[in-house]
């Protein structure tokens, strides 16, 4: 299965990059503006990496549509779950903080068996409301439940008072629509304003937040790693969670780029006047 995954992965690679050079412009300022230390050459083959990983990616979220429990589990390793299941046993629910790097789809589709909370992952949901329907029934097939960011409140709000250790995964590096709402940091070389929601939460029901580091040890397989950000989120500074969390993602960007989203237009927002920038 994963011999012919790589061939269609490269073949969709020969056509999504040089055929159609989908979103070629976009990615390549994304580049040039976050690695501006690097040269032109380097670049150029930083951005061809990144799209055999996309299109890799790609064959992964149909793959991932069908694959067996055991299928998911083999190529979606977690190496650490004791550190999350250990709150699971003192009733506790968690926060899972991390982004669009590497898979995430094996992650929304094995959560459920492999770890002891009941998963929930937030996310924008599609367009296509028939496909959205779809897709959402094959990904939650095996006990993760997918809600809409525009419900994600009530969510939220009856697990924790209905006492339901959940695992809530919060994919924190899009773009937010109203720039005023953001969190705005320094970040890849670019002022940039970044999701609170994650924190918000912790800080409202004291849910611990950690970060997970997924890590593609060869094409089709990957290592997830659980990294405490925070204990009691009410004792903590406000924004040094999502601070945390954003120095962490950064540190995995600047040590493989190539795993990264660099198609979308991140950086379309730009910082209001009148906010701080925090370092």
């Amino acid at each position: 299965m994963q011999i012919l995954l790589n061939i269609l992965s490269d073949i969709t690679y020969l056509l999504v990059y040089w055929l159609v050079g989908y979103r070629r412009s976009v990615t390549r300022t994304n580049l040039e503006n976050s690695f501006p230390e690097k040269t032109a050459a380097e670049r150029r083959k930083l951005e061809r990496r990144y799209y055999r990983h996309m299109c890799d990616l790609l064959l992964e979220g149909l793959h991932n549509l069908a694959a067996s429990k055991s299928s998911i589990k083999k190529r979606y390793h977690f190496s650490n779950p004791e550190l999350v299941d250990r709150y699971y046993d003192q009733g506790k629910s968690v926060i899972l903080m991390s982004a669009h790097y590497n898979n995430w789809e094996y992650m929304v589709s094995s959560i459920d068996f492999q770890l002891k909370h009941h998963g929930v992952g937030v996310g924008k949901p599609l367009s296509q409301k028939g496909i959205a329907k779809f897709v959402d029934q094959r990904r939650t097939r095996y006990g993760c439940e997918v809600v809409s960011k525009h419900n994600v409140r009530e969510v939220v709000d009856y697990y924790e008072n209905h006492h339901v250790p959940t695992a809530y995964m919060m994919l924190s590096d899009q773009a937010h629509s109203n720039p005023q709402k953001c969190y705005w940091t320094r970040f890849l070389n670019q002022d940039t304003g970044f999701l609170y929601g994650a924190e918000y939460f912790a800080r409202k029901y004291e849910i611990p937040v950690l970060y997970y580091s997924v890590k593609k040890v060869r094409r089709g397989h990957y290592v997830v790693t659980f990294e405490r950000i925070c204990e009691h989120p009410s004792e903590a500074k406000q924004y040094d969670i999502t601070e945390q969390y954003v120095r962490r993602l950064e540190h995995d960007i600047n040590a493989e780029p190539e795993y990264w989203l660099w198609s979308h237009r991140r950086w379309k927002k730009k910082r209001p006047t009148n906010t701080t920038i925090m370092h």
